[in-house]
């Protein structure tokens, strides 16, 4: 089977940096989206695929006589597939991709997989509905994600410049995915918690 590959594309695709910027976590699939070519991949996609096989780490799927890192955890949840990933200390091409992942110059994620005809079903209006990746050699970082959203996430830096509720709503609009409603009201409750937290001597 050849192998394909797929630049993560979903709306809710992240890849988060912790750390210095050598762990990263997120997802790298989403399911029950529809991607660029119109590919649906459903939940137990990757269940056998994963089971007995951690996918190696890469940069833009390059050569494979050396990782840049590893993938701590590979996983299915209810959202799709999550992962936790380290780059490797010491390694030149992985600090080179830590510091332009830190930058904001490399910040998507693309996966590697095999898949059997058996595994997908044709869409009436083009694409697969995907039920069971066959195999899932790697999980690459990337400089081109297909879809804007796809990112690493460097939020924590922006934290630190809000200076309005109204920036705080902002925030919480795109970097947590909250509409603008919820954003609203979960700032309007905050401030009766701190305020009732202030009252209230002692209270932890």
């Amino acid at each position: 089977m050849k192998l394909q590959y797929k630049t993560i594309e979903l709306k809710e695709v992240e890849l988060k940096s912790e750390g210095d910027g050598a762990t990263f976590s997120g997802y790298a699939s989403v399911f029950n989206g529809n991607d660029l070519v119109g590919d649906t991949i459903l939940p137990g996609a990757y269940k056998d695929a994963i089971r007995n096989f951690t996918p190696k780490m890469f940069f833009n799927h390059g050569s494979y006589d050396l990782p840049i890192g590893k993938w701590l955890k590979v996983e299915e949840d209810e959202k799709g597939l999550k992962v936790l990933g380290e780059l490797t200390p010491g390694n030149p091409q992985s600090e080179a991709v830590k510091a332009a992942i830190k930058h904001g110059t490399v910040d998507g994620l693309s996966i590697g997989y095999r898949l059997r005809a058996s595994g997908y079903k044709a869409k009436k209006d083009g694409g697969r509905i995907i039920e069971k990746i066959d195999a899932l050699p790697e999980i690459s970082i990337v400089t081109y994600p297909c879809d804007q959203s796809a990112r690493i996430d460097s939020k924590s830096e922006d934290i630190n410049e809000l200076e309005t509720v109204r920036e705080f709503e902002n925030f919480l609009r795109d970097a947590g995915g909250f509409s603008k409603a919820e954003a609203t009201a979960l700032c309007a409750k905050a401030k009766i918690l701190f305020s009732n937290q202030r009252d209230s001597d002692g209270e932890e």
